[in-house]
């Protein structure tokens, strides 16, 4: 038997956490989550995913941050951000910071 692939939501809106989290348990994923990017940056050592959904406005650690502390250390793991920011600036530094187009 396989293990399943393991995603990291990192998002402090209960609701969309939820709403994101029975979505990827319920088409088969390991999923956990985090509602800080402090917490969620420690997540990434202690769960190791195969994916992270990070959210850009978070509490203590913003998600641009909790980004460039991942790649720092080095770990090449697919992360998507997810943001209701639409400037092109924002984009373009996440993209820089090493999140996926």
């Amino acid at each position: 038997m396989t293990t399943p692939p393991k995603i990291l939501i990192i998002e402090d809106d209960p609701t969309m956490q939820r709403v994101l989290k029975d979505n990827f348990e319920f088409s088969g994923y390991e999923v956990r989550t985090a509602s800080d990017g402090r917490s969620g940056v420690q997540a990434v050592f202690d769960f190791t995913p195969d994916l992270i959904l990070l959210d850009i406005m978070l509490p203590a650690v913003n998600g641009f941050d909790a980004c460039r502390r991942i790649r720092k250390e080095g770990l090449a793991t697919p992360i998507i951000m997810l943001t209701a920011k639409s400037q092109e600036s924002d984009i373009v530094l996440g993209l820089n910071l090493g999140a996926v187009s």
